[in-house]
């Protein structure tokens, strides 16, 4: 029987080349994302060419009520989630001097609270089973930090401490949990960026080039099969040699 899979923030992007990789290889597949109704649709038809068991679910996973309401229908179309990957997530460019309450709150929203309730709804059920994956895609700044992107490298950093200690307590129950640390990936959340930006911040990588989110999607599936089987607890950077 095919494993089912729930990739949040999978309309574009990371996500998306995720949940292909997972739809490839014939699982039960789940996308979602927020806004973005018609990423998401397009991202949805694109899946269904490669695999028929794909399920779309627009929803903000913040919101712990709405998550549990995704999760129960993704339960009565394909059964419980067997491998969740928190992918979803947001970035703030600014002086941490100049950041409001509402730019703190609303990261600390997305990027913490969205992995939080995807990760206590579906651990009971992988508990209850002795078998689980858990996936977060963090990022390199949440390992060091960085300079203007102080309060999203403190919620990636919060990812990072998270899937540490949340792998200790589930590896007795057969549960996986592992991070991806991701330094510059080929995504729009680097669009803001200047052709000159981009440049300069190639030269400082030793691969001299950004990632592609193809790449975080092949780790995210060896994360996810049997060959990592003794693997959990890891924070896992994938930077191009960059740190």
């Amino acid at each position: 029987m095919s494993k089912v899979v729930f990739v949040t923030g999978s309309s574009r992007g990371i996500g998306k080349e995720i949940a292909k990789i997972f739809a490839k290889n014939n699982f039960k597949v789940v996308i979602n994302c927020v806004n973005r109704k018609d990423d998401l649709e397009n991202t949805y038809n694109e899946l269904k060419k490669l695999n028929p068991n794909i399920l779309a679910l627009q929803g903000d996973i913040s919101n712990y009520n709405i998550a549990l309401d995704i999760f129960s229908k993704i339960e009565n179309t394909f059964g419980k989630v067997d491998i969740l990957i928190n992918n979803a997530g947001i970035s703030h460019i600014g002086l941490f001097n100049m950041a409001t309450p509402d730019i703190w709150q609303n990261l600390i929203k997305t990027n913490i609270e969205g992995v939080f309730n995807c990760s206590h709804i579906s651990c009971q059920n992988m508990i209850n089973k002795k078998s689980g994956i858990i996936i977060n895609i963090s990022s390199i700044w949440g390992n060091v930090g960085a300079s203007c992107e102080v309060i999203y490298s403190a919620t990636k950093g919060a990812i990072n401490s998270f899937t540490k200690a949340l792998a200790k307590e589930l590896a007795p129950s057969n549960i996986r949990v592992n991070a991806i640390s991701c330094g510059a990936i080929e995504t729009e959340m680097n669009n803001f960026l200047s052709y000159e930006e981009k440049q300069a911040f190639i030269d400082e990588i030793p691969s001299m080039r950004f990632g592609k989110p193809e790449e975080v999607a092949n780790l995210a599936y060896y994360l996810a099969s049997d060959n990592s089987s003794y693997l959990t607890g890891q924070v896992i950077t994938l930077d191009g040699g960059l740190l």
